[in-house]
């Protein structure tokens, strides 16, 4: 058990090397995080004399790999948002509308003439003029059913079809409402991780919770509000026909239309067709940028379907005004001089160079298909944030000490063996955070604090039975090496138990829960391997040059 190969011993303090190498960034935290940035900015073609500089201030043959400090740690914004489902169940039923009346005119001599009547949001109310031939036009209408796409909605149709005396009544099918609220909540979450990644933040927590709700939590934001400024509306960007101009807010309108106020004329409202001509989804790009007055602007860019519809659209409708409609808000409501070919424009209105920025990365990201409603707001504040690491770091230091004194005077010189190994076990820890890019968060800490009170538990074992070989009389040689064998299956099994609890809590758990186990996890595994093969190494490379005939334990 104390033979080691030249090999085994390259590779043993390979890997204590290598940890302190990748743990060294974060002794360094602030300077090592400013290179970062800078790299990244250059990377991203942001060149600039002072990025150099920057960038250089740390040596590029060094790791420069850092744990990410969680919100707790950093200061940040936390937001619970609620998702608004119902509002996709009535674009949906929208965009239904064209599809139904197309198909419903191909039987007009049998239903007579059709037109879309008021109803709840959730449905679409298409009346027919001879309604004696309602069942025809239901089954055409349920001819255009197709099957729901999930597992729990297998055989099921997306719609369901009924009427009402003269109305043909078109509503989702509960399995497609599930089918349809899993796929919103899985949009949101990925829109809104675009958004928040776009913006240059670090380590964002985004999780769903419960049916509707979103968690979002983002480390070194300065507040909520500038949260929800980079999470931004729905930054759903439309085109529509205009109907007509108002400035009275109550002006009633057909249910084929809508009412939209105007961004940059307080008071002024545009009737507005329902069915728009372009959506978000033709968006290919959207770019910061300047009109010819040189005021700040949006530039975008649409998908070849998307522009053959915005050229022909043009086309046919010279001298009309035409609506770019931002969330329901008419940003500008500019009258179609030419066709324009090509599918790009450009967006302007009362914007400010930092908003126009901003809405490129909402369109670029792509729109919300639903609004979010903030149930929860809450701002950690940097000193905050630094007290919890001031604190963090006293418990470390205090459990690292009173383990360090208690092995020392316990265990004599084979306790020194066993600290220097706790100093190898936590630099392998924080090694190991940084290379996976976690994010440490309190209970985090409280997991390397655990690690450290249980990272000498296998020198203890592997102690104790060396005592008990030598009140056998055994040779020191051969009592460490029966200490070790007899203490190995113990030490193995102690720590799979705890690594199973870890992983437990890893799959199930969430936010801090999850910290706690990654950090757990790991101060099992570097534990495990300084106890057997740090320590024994140190006693084997003692034991051969000093040669005692006696050991104390």
């Amino acid at each position: 058990m104390l033979q080691f190969s030249l090999s085994k011993k390259l590779l043993i303090w390979g890997v204590v090397l290598l940890g302190f190498l990748f743990a060294l960034p974060n002794g360094f935290y602030s300077r090592v995080e400013q290179v970062n940035d800078a790299r990244a900015a250059i990377e991203a073609g942001q060149s600039s004399e002072e990025l150099t500089v920057k960038a250089a201030d740390w040596p590029s043959f060094l790791p420069a790999s850092l744990v990410n400090l969680g919100l707790d740690l950093r200061g940040g914004a936390h937001l619970l948002a609620e998702v608004q489902v119902e509002q996709v169940y009535t674009a949906r039923m929208d965009s239904y509308w064209p599809v139904v009346r197309d198909a419903l005119r191909e039987e007009r001599e049998t239903i007579g003439t059709i037109r879309r009547a008021d109803g709840p949001d959730s449905e679409l109310r298409v009346r027919i003029s001879n309604p004696e031939n309602i069942a025809r036009a239901v089954e055409v209408v349920r001819g255009l059913a197709t099957p729901v796409v999930s597992l729990s909605g297998a055989g099921a149709n997306d719609i369901d079809v009924s009427s009402a005396g003269d109305t043909v009544i078109v509503q989702l099918s509960e399995a497609e409402r599930l089918a349809t609220n899993t796929r919103t909540m899985d949009q949101s979450l990925e829109i809104i991780r675009r958004r928040v990644d776009e913006a240059g933040t670090r380590e964002p927590t985004i999780q769903r919770q419960g049916e509707d709700r979103i968690l979002i939590q983002v480390p070194g934001v300065g507040s909520a509000e500038e949260l929800k400024e980079i999470i931004g509306k729905t930054a759903k960007l439309t085109f529509h026909a205009v109907e007509g101009r108002t400035q009275d807010a109550a002006t009633r309108v057909t249910s084929r239309q809508f009412l939209a106020p105007s961004i940059d004329e307080p008071g002024v409202y545009y009737a507005l067709k329902k069915t728009p001509v372009i959506s978000g989804e033709h968006l290919v790009d959207a770019q910061p940028s300047f009109d010819q007055n040189n005021s700040p602007a949006v530039s975008f860019r649409l998908n070849p379907t998307g522009g053959r519809i915005f050229g022909e659209y043009t086309a046919n409708n010279i001298g009309r005004p035409f609506a770019i409609v931002l969330d329901n808000e008419v940003v500008s409501a500019p009258t179609i001089q030419s066709h324009i070919p090509g599918g790009s424009g450009i967006i302007t209105g009362n914007f400010t160079v930092e908003s126009t920025t901003l809405l490129s990365i909402q369109l670029r990201a792509g729109a919300l298909p639903a609004e979010l409603i903030y149930l929860q707001e809450q701002t950690v504040g940097p000193d905050l944030g630094q007290d919890s690491i001031d604190a963090g770091k006293r418990a470390c230091i205090v459990a690292f000490i009173a383990v360090l004194v208690f092995m020392v005077l316990s265990y004599g010189l084979f306790g020194l063996f066993a600290n220097i190994a706790l100093i190898v076990n936590v630099a392998l820890i924080f090694a190991l955070l940084s290379i996976i890019g976690a994010t440490l968060t309190l209970p985090g800490i409280a997991g390397i604090v655990l690690t450290i009170g249980m990272a000498v538990d296998a020198n203890v074992l592997v102690f104790e039975r060396i005592r008990e070989e030598l009140k056998k009389a055994k040779s020191p040689v051969r009592a460490i090496e029966l200490g070790y064998e007899r203490a190995f299956s113990a030490i193995i099994d102690a720590n799979i138990t705890t690594l199973i609890a870890a992983f437990i809590l890893l799959a199930f758990g969430s936010g801090p829960v999850r910290g706690f186990s990654i950090t757990l996890g790991l101060g099992i595994i570097t534990s495990v391997f300084t106890a057997i093969w740090v320590t024994r190494l140190l006693i084997s490379i003692w034991m051969r040059s000093k040669n005692p005939k006696t050991i104390e334990v």
